[in-house]
């Protein structure tokens, strides 16, 4: 499983458009947003969208090359990053979205990619680290490690995307 770096790019580029514009939406619910699209994705298909590696930290889970795309983003001039001090020393980062998203996405993955965004991104960072902390692979890693796209099999049925039979 190779990170394929241009399709993070694509399905960031994608949420920011869709939902950056929100009040609540800044770089943790971000990080959430593409957990779970590469996450459900996974549990319903068993292979990842972009292949990225998501590290558990305090806050939830945290795509290891987030930094880096959203770099690319701005300098390819698609995307606009804001900030703003808000409480206890914090900043919000704000995204907006430049140009259209590329499309390169199967329909499999836009319909799973826009059910996260239409289910989550009305939750602020708090909101959505305490509900990220819920779901099995954060719950079954290490402080700091690498989760494991497996343990989607084990979610609990609060967060289970794949309807399975007995027979599974």
């Amino acid at each position: 499983m190779d990170f394929n770096k241009e399709k993070f790019k694509d399905v960031l580029h994608y949420i920011i458009h869709k939902c950056g514009t929100k009040k609540n939406v800044g770089k943790t619910v971000l990080y959430k947003l593409l957990y779970f699209s590469d996450f459900n994705f996974f549990e319903l298909y068993e292979k990842s969208i972009t292949n990225e590696s998501y590290r558990k930290l305090p806050r939830g889970p945290t795509p290891i090359h987030y930094d880096v795309a959203v770099k690319e983003l701005i300098d390819e001039g698609k995307i606009n990053v804001t900030t703003k001090k808000i409480p206890l020393g914090r900043v919000m980062y704000n995204y907006s979205s430049l140009k259209q998203p590329s499309m390169n996405f199967s329909e499999d993955e836009l319909f799973v990619i826009d059910d996260v965004i239409n289910d989550l991104s009305y939750m602020n960072a708090n909101q959505i680290s305490e509900y990220s902390h819920g779901d099995m692979p954060w719950k079954a890693t290490d402080d700091m490690d690498i989760i494991d796209y497996g343990f989607v099999f084990y979610r609990n049925p609060g967060y289970l995307k794949r309807q399975y039979d007995e027979s599974d």
